[in-house]
């Protein structure tokens, strides 16, 4: 998903490079979009590993070092485990929201007070709690 915004947004493509952040539910797919992080952006990418179909089918392996190779490129790479937290939040499904922590800690586009009030109204009542935890710690983490 791409979010654009600014006071020029002609387009709701980004461009290769034009990017100023990227969250990452994992690893490999870090990897897939990095292209499009300028240099000096931010990278968030929770340590989880998905295996694509072509891993679980047995045609290629998972590739190894990705966040090796990840903390060679002229980015700031940020890494948690946030199934894990999420998981201590409470729902493995907040893992979205762990790193919404995250970004809330290391960026500047936004007050940490507003992502949070951006979760606060967006997020059901019956998993308020459970998703201002993983705001929390993805926030420590």
């Amino acid at each position: 998903t791409y979010v654009r915004f600014g006071k020029e947004v002609a387009s709701p493509v980004i461009d290769r490079g034009q990017a100023d952040v990227l969250l990452s539910f994992e690893q490999l797919e870090a990897a897939r979009y990095l292209p499009f992080v300028r240099h000096g952006g931010l990278l968030i990418t929770n340590t989880q590993k998905i295996n694509p179909m072509t891993v679980v089918s047995g045609a290629v392996k998972y590739p190894a070092d990705i966040l090796d190779k990840l903390a060679q490129v002229p980015v700031r790479l940020e890494t948690l485990d946030a199934l894990s937290l999420a998981r201590e939040a409470g729902n493995e499904k907040a893992v979205n929201i762990v790193l919404i922590g995250r970004f809330a800690k290391c960026c500047d586009l936004f007050t940490p007070e507003e992502l949070l009030e951006s979760v606060k109204v967006t997020v059901p009542a019956k998993l308020l709690d459970i998703n201002l935890k993983a705001f929390e710690y993805g926030y420590r983490a």
